[in-house]
This record gives structure tokens, C-alpha cells and sequence, in this order.
């Protein structure tokens, strides 16, 4: 019994060991390269420079992208219209059906000509070097790994190990076409970041965006490609494909593609209205001033107190700006206690405070929720209208989720987004927590467009009802509070004192979360 407790102990200190003995290869040989420099020289560029020119200098277009099967079609159409460069950053391109299809639109334009980057942060790559490297034999293709984990021991021991670095991961999303149009927002690449459909509205949300926000989106991805941290695939990969492994690749891609003739999303790409407005160039755009903020790749290396390096400090004035409204709606919500401080401040001032984020029971990470529970009370007090999704996450998605496939069940909220008076709106890859705020990098996007906010508005007022739970606090007549949430159950309308479709042993764990001094990390 002894002994066995032993070679246990042993195992786990040589796993650690090993986790620290971790080592990456040179990096200082790759070779930078930029933006394509001549945007109006394209025939997307050339059809966005002349609306620019339509409109007071510096705004940009915008499109929304709340359905699925549209954020799907927006990017693989404007793939198919690409002439010169693709520029493609995500935390997750899941090797999946929609994986697979956006990965096949890349090679189709790389086909054509056109220069394909393709950056990914190493989260979520795993056991797929070689893959990558297949892709990155392409003559005009190149891949690159941002962050990553040492290839000659486990990850999970570096994790442990490196703890403050490898945790720390670029949560950037953008796709952006001869740096004339680009598309950020919430989702990463993968079955259930495009699977939602008009029933639900809140799942998640992309912009397209035309003119010159798409430079400054290009220019950050630009610092992230260049930056020392990105390596590229053919350094990382134990082993790299012949010209035969090649071939028998892009065979086997076009295979795969063939047997998904008739999916919903070939029949979108095929046939729907926006993929017909992309090809043709005649998407119908918001017009409006904008900026685009994201953190610095140094964030994920500088200390996490550093405000220089944190994309919030130049969010937070438009929030204070706001006069009659601030609606946010962010799935992973842990406010702390200045944010907090902060909304309780502005509903003071008259400001009414909305809040939408994931319930216990559509979260797939309860640790968040723990996180978020523990502010729950003040912001209520404040007179802060709490919204949690009404939504039940499936045992499927939880176990697709404990089984490494980190992503968002189909019934969970995964949009990131804020409107400030009906006439700013915020929308990128920022949660609104501890980890987004401090730890990861993100990138994100603020456009003034009345039009824009009165549709995600207007969207949130009439859907909000049977979409959530409004969460109040009760006080009974010996003046104890307790949270209640009201919404729809079966259709009817109901009130219930505990979290709604969790079990006692759900809740318990989420209490005993709550005591725990992990914050920043979650």
C-alpha cells in the first residue's frame, strides 16, 4: 500500500518535472511580412473605396452577423471573392465540418494566387502539427502557432508548470480580405460557433466591416504574425509531410467536401442572399465612425497589473460616457469589484444598467458562474437588471466540453458585445472577466451607428422575455433577501428560488467555487 503510494508520488513529481523541462526551437530566422499594401487595387477594394468616398472622411461600413449560417457564408464568400491576401487569426479553428470547409475555401483562394496567413493560437491545436504542416506546404500559404506549448512533453504538465505564460493565450478573432473588408467578432471557427439559427438570436455576433477599420485590423494582426511569439508550423512539427503526404492531403480535403454537398451550409454558401451580395459586392452597410482596440501580443508576457497593456482602459470611457442606457451582454461575466463599483456608480447617476450573460444552467464553465455569482447580490441592489439565458446545456455538450473540446454548447450565449445610448456598440472577442480583462489578449471593435445599436437593442427588448430570466432580489417580511428568476418554463411564466434546471449537487459545487481566491483566472 505504501510502496504504491510512493510510485504514485513519484509519477506525479516526474510529470511536473517534465512539464518544466518544456523547451521551443529558434525563432529569430522567420521571416516578417505584411498587409497587402494596395487595397483599392482589388475588385472588393475598389468597389469599398468608392463608397468610402460616398461618406464623411475615416467611417467605415458595417454588416451584422447574428446568424450562424450568414457568419459562415460572409466569410467563405469574401474568400471567394479574395484577389490578393487572406489574413486569418483565431484562438479555435476546430478541425470539424465548418473547420474543415473555412480551411477549404483558404485552399481554394490559395489556389487562385491569393496569400493565405493563417495564425492560431496553440489552445486548442493538439495533435495537429502535421495537419497544419500539410496545409503549410501550400505554395501560398503559411501557418503560424502563437503561444505555443513545447511539443516534447505534455501539455497538461506545462500548464501546471507555466502557469502565468501558457494559460495566458491570444483570444483574437478576425478574417480579413485584400485588407479592404474584415470580419471580427465572438466566434471562433467550428461547428457550434455557427450552428445557430434565427431562434437564436443571442448565441453570438460578428461584424463585417469595410474601409479603413479593416487596416486597423490588419495592423494588429500584423503585430501578432511578426511577433516572437509566432512560430512558424514547419519549426514546431515533430514531422513534416513529403510532396506525397501533400498530395494525398488535398485529395482527402476535397473528398470530405464532396460528401458535404448538401449541408445547410454549402445550400447558404450556394444560394442565400448574402452570399449572392458578397459576390456580387453589393452588401448593404452601416455607415459610421469607428476605432478598433486590441491588446498588444506583449500582453500575455508583461505583468497582468500593467493597465498599458489592457484594451479595457480605452473601453471603459464609453461606458462612463453614457447618459440614459448601457446594455451588455457578455457570457462569462465576473465583474470584480471595481467594475462593480463602477455599473452601481452609473445607475446612480440615472443610467440604466442591463446586463445578459449565461445562467448556471447554459454556462460551460461553471467556474465562471461562480466567479459571476458572487457579484450577483451588489449589482442587484445597485437596481442593475440581471439577465441570465434561459437555456438548459445538454449532457452532450458537457461532455464534448470535459472531453477537451472547449467550445460552446449550441444552447449557451457566446456573444460579446455592449451599447451605450442607442448609438455605440462594442463587438469583438472581449468577455467581460478577469481572464479576458487581464490575462488573454483580445481585439474588438467600437462603431457609432445608431442604426446598428437600434437593432441589437431593439433585438434584446423583444426577444429578452422568453430568450432569459430576469434575476431579482426579494425581501421577505423579516428582511432577508433572496434571489429569485423569472422566465419561461414549458411556456408558462414562472418565478423559482433556485437556479433553474440545476440540480443540489450543481449548486453546491458552484458554492464552493465561490470561496475560492481564483478570480483572476477565470
Amino acid at each position: 500500500m505504501y510502496l504504491s503510494r510512493y510510485i504514485r508520488l513519484a509519477s506525479v513529481l516526474f510529470f511536473l518535472i517534465s512539464g518544466g523541462c518544456a523547451s521551443l526551437p529558434e525563432n529569430t530566422d522567420r521571416q516578417e511580412s505584411f498587409a497587402f499594401a494596395n487595397p483599392e487595387s482589388t475588385g472588393i477594394g475598389k468597389k469599398i473605396a468608392i463608397q468610402v468616398k460616398q461618406h464623411p472622411a475615416g467611417q467605415s461600413g458595417f454588416h451584422l452577423l447574428s446568424d450562424g449560417y450568414d457568419a459562415f457564408v460572409a466569410r467563405a464568400a469574401l474568400a471567394q471573392i479574395a484577389e490578393k491576401s487572406i489574413d486569418s487569426q483565431y484562438y479555435m479553428v476546430h478541425g470539424d465540418m465548418v473547420g474543415t470547409l473555412y480551411v477549404d475555401q483558404l485552399v481554394q483562394a490559395a489556389d487562385r494566387g491569393v496569400k493565405v496567413r493563417f495564425l492560431l493560437d496553440d489552445m486548442d491545436e493538439g495533435s495537429r502539427d502535421f495537419g497544419l504542416a500539410k496545409f503549410d506546404m501550400h505554395p501560398n500559404v503559411e501557418v503560424r502557432i502563437f503561444n505555443p506549448f513545447g511539443r516534447n512533453t505534455s501539455k497538461t504538465a506545462q500548464f501546471i508548470t507555466g502557469f502565468g505564460k501558457q494559460t495566458r493565450r491570444a483570444h483574437n478573432k478576425s478574417f480579413t480580405v485584400d485588407n479592404a473588408i474584415t470580419i471580427v467578432g465572438g466566434r471562433n471557427i467550428g461547428d457550434e460557433y455557427f450552428a445557430a439559427g434565427k431562434e437564436m438570436d443571442f448565441a453570438d455576433l460578428d461584424v463585417i466591416g469595410a474601409g479603413p477599420v479593416a487596416r486597423e485590423v490588419s495592423a494588429s494582426f500584423d503585430q501578432y504574425w511578426n511577433s516572437p511569439h509566432s512560430y512558424p508550423i514547419s519549426k514546431l512539427s515533430k514531422e513534416l509531410p513529403t510532396e506525397e503526404d501533400y498530395r494525398k492531403g488535398k485529395e482527402s480535403l476535397a473528398s470530405y467536401v464532396a460528401t458535404q454537398s448538401d449541408s445547410a451550409y454549402v445550400d447558404h454558401l450556394l444560394n442565400s442572399q448574402l452570399a449572392d451580395n458578397i459576390r456580387k459586392k453589393n452588401v448593404n452597410y452601416y455607415w459610421g465612425p469607428s476605432n478598433v482596440y486590441a491588446d498588444p501580443p506583449e500582453k500575455l508576457t508583461e505583468d497582468t497589473g500593467d493597465r498599458a497593456y489592457m484594451m479595457t482602459v480605452d473601453l471603459k470611457p464609453y461606458m462612463a460616457a453614457a447618459k440614459k442606457e448601457l446594455l451588455i451582454v457578455s457570457p462569462y461575466f465576473v465583474p470584480g469589484p471595481t467594475f462593480t463599483d463602477f455599473l452601481a456608480e452609473l445607475q446612480k447617476k440615472g443610467v440604466r444598467v442591463r446586463i445578459l450573460t449565461n445562467s448556471l444552467s447554459s454556462t460551460d464553465v461553471s467556474i465562471v458562474h461562480a466567479g459571476y455569482a458572487r457579484y450577483r447580490k451588489k449589482l442587484l441592489r445597485a437596481g442593475i437588471e440581471l439577465y441570465e439565458l434561459n437555456k438548459e446545456t445538454t449532457k452532450e455538450s458537457r461532455k464534448a466540453y470535459k472531453q477537451g473540446k472547449i467550445g460552446i454548447s449550441s444552447s449557451s450565449l457566446h456573444a460579446k458585445t455592449f451599447t451605450v445610448d442607442n448609438e455605440t456598440v462594442f463587438i469583438g472577442s472581449l468577455n467581460l472577466d478577469q481572464r479576458s480583462v487581464v490575462q488573454n489578449t483580445e481585439i474588438g471593435v467600437v462603431l457609432e451607428s445608431k442604426d446598428i445599436a437600434d437593432i441589437l437593442v431593439g433585438n434584446f427588448d423583444s426577444k429578452i422575455d422568453r430568450a432569459a430570466f430576469r434575476v431579482r432580489l426579494e425581501t421577505d417580511n423579516e428582511g432577508n433577501e433572496h434571489t429569485t428568476w423569472t422566465g419561461l418554463i414549458d411556456g408558462k411564466q414562472t418565478t423559482m428560488t433556485t437556479e433553474p434546471y440545476t440540480s443540489f449537487w450543481q449548486r453546491f459545487v458552484v458554492s464552493f467555487l465561490r470561496l475560492m481566491p481564483i478570480e483572476s483566472q477565470i
